[in-house]
């Protein structure tokens, strides 16, 4: 994992700090090797890394499939979570602070998890999707429990234009007293992008404001979508 660690470091996360406060989300290119990116599809069908698979049409989630990891996470995986929450929690902690919640975040990923385990939130929630022709993902908020981390982050494991067509990352900010605005997102393999899970806050002339936010993903036209979600609070069920 050193290398992973190196180019976690090596990341400009001011830069990312200043892109989650203007607009809620950022891409950090090429964070992953393409061998990373392999390594993690191919454990798709190993179903012992597993704890749960959802079919998502039967839910009304959308149409394709999704696989909760159990623990332990995959090192990789294990890796991107612990790291990069100490470069989020600051950005997490000045948007609560902003908006008067009274909730701070600890530096460390490892204390935040015992948080939510004395709260009952005890399973894994990082996930990896597959979509196919066809395959869409309605809009929704990733939220598992009464204690949330509001960042995630999504590693895109499929190149844009090659492995599949279509699939773009969709994010909408619903304003207060105004109409939506979408967002449509197309970061490449190896990418990672963090957005927030439900919230940003926005500045308004009294004051700041919450501007709520949802993500998913339009409607594959051909080819096949493998992407990986990195929740930092563990669920309930």
């Amino acid at each position: 994992m050193t290398d992973t660690l190196q180019r976690i470091k090596n990341t400009d996360w001011q830069d990312i700090t200043e892109k989650m406060h203007q607009k809620g989300y950022a891409v950090i290119s090429n964070l992953l090797s393409d061998d990373e990116c392999e390594m993690l599809k191919s454990g798709y069908n190993y179903s012992g890394l597993y704890r749960k698979t959802v079919v998502m049409a039967r839910h009304r989630f959308g149409s394709g499939e999704y696989k909760y990891y159990d623990y332990p996470l995959p090192d990789l995986i294990q890796t991107l979570r612990t790291h990069i929450y100490t470069h989020l929690a600051p950005i997490a902690n000045s948007w609560f602070k902003a908006l008067h919640i009274g909730t701070e975040f600890p530096p460390e990923h490892e204390t935040f998890l015992k948080q939510c385990h004395n709260n009952g939130q005890k399973k894994a929630t990082a996930l990896i999707l597959k979509y196919e022709t066809g395959g869409f993902n309605t809009l929704h908020q990733d939220l598992y429990g009464d204690i949330y981390f509001p960042i995630q982050m999504v590693l895109f494991l499929s190149e844009p234009e090659k492995d599949f067509t279509g699939g773009e990352f969709v994010i909408t900010q619903h304003i207060p007293r105004a109409q939506s605005k979408a967002i449509v997102l197309q970061p490449k393999k190896g990418d990672i992008l963090i957005f927030t899970t439900n919230f940003k806050p926005e500045k308004g002339v009294k004051g700041y404001y919450r501007v709520n936010m949802k993500h998913g993903v339009s409607e594959l036209k051909e080819g096949c979508r493998y992407t990986l979600g990195i929740i930092f609070h563990d669920a309930i069920n």
